[in-house]
């Protein structure tokens, strides 16, 4: 390798958009990529004029500048799965999102088939990639109906921390939120987005929770005008506090008009959204019919 400025190959790749970084080292695993026609390991830098392929593709590889950083809010209805196709034609949240040239959305985490609410997606790997990792301790805060009995001694426990299969794990904080009987109401936040760990955190008390929406990623709050199965593109200063959030540089550049919006303008563009989930359902209901 020559003395010019190299990169990781994952780093490189997940600024690209083909994915994640940590989706990159197992694309790294499995042989699919290489670099100028070898096979590439673990561990490989390279350089700007290196040619490097996924499953056989060439990838675009863009200089840092040269991207600009986008990020969307995505309002995700039950029913909708976490996957770019599944096999068994089932809806995804990557249904409904807008095309971008050369590149492609990559989900910040993940919800499960039941759970709605508040998604990011971004074209920037390395923005996604820190905003999952545990490290830098990203909230999400949770809207939960829950069934069964929960007494002050279950809070406690759950926000003193309870042992799941996968390791320990809490609730940072529990607010009670109404409801009524064994059917109530709580917000609850934690700081990791581990595979249903919300759900299985309570499971750990004998408590079912029969609704679950995400309503917070950060200090990011879910756009109650956007509905579900609607999409927004985030202007540059939330985008710059998420970069902010997990130690990343500003960007400079933003694809949206930054003109601010009149508040009849706002309106036009939520019902403007509106009427692409209803036109997307129906759309969808017609394919399913056939």
């Amino acid at each position: 390798m020559s003395n010019v400025e190299t990169e990781k190959l994952q780093k490189v790749l997940a600024r690209a958009g083909v994915g994640s970084r940590r989706e990159m080292e197992k694309y790294i695993d499995a042989n699919r990529v290489s670099v100028n026609g070898k096979v590439a390991r673990l561990g490989d830098r390279v350089e700007a004029t290196d040619v490097i392929r996924v499953d056989g593709h060439v990838v675009k590889i863009e200089d840092k500048a040269d991207r600009i950083c986008r990020v969307l809010m995505y309002n995700k209805p039950e029913g909708e799965l976490c996957t770019r196709k599944d096999p068994e034609g089932r809806r995804t949240v990557f249904d409904r999102l807008p095309r971008v040239d050369g590149e492609r959305w990559i989900a910040v985490g993940r919800l499960d088939i039941n759970t709605a609410g508040l998604m990011l997606f971004t074209n920037d790997g390395e923005l996604a990639n820190r905003l999952m990792h545990p490290s830098y301790e990203v909230e999400r805060e949770y809207s939960a109906r829950v069934f069964g009995e929960v007494t002050n001694e279950t809070l406690r426990t759950l926000t003193k921390g309870v042992e799941l299969e996968d390791g320990p794990a809490k609730f940072l904080n529990i607010k009670p939120m109404g409801g009524e009987g064994i059917n109530r109401w709580f917000n609850v936040t934690l700081t990791e987005g581990r595979n249903r760990e919300v759900r299985r955190l309570w499971q750990s008390q004998d408590v079912e929770v029969s609704r679950l929406i995400r309503i917070r990623y950060g200090k990011l709050e879910l756009d109650k005008r956007l509905p579900q199965g609607g999409w927004a593109e985030l202007d540059l200063e939330t985008v710059n506090y998420l970069r902010k959030t997990v130690q990343l540089g500003r960007e400079t550049q933003t694809k949206l008009s930054v003109i601010p919006e009149k508040r009849k303008d706002k309106r036009a563009k939520i019902n403007q959204i509106r009427k692409a989930v209803k036109k997307h359902n129906q759309r969808a209901k017609q394919t399913k019919r056939r």
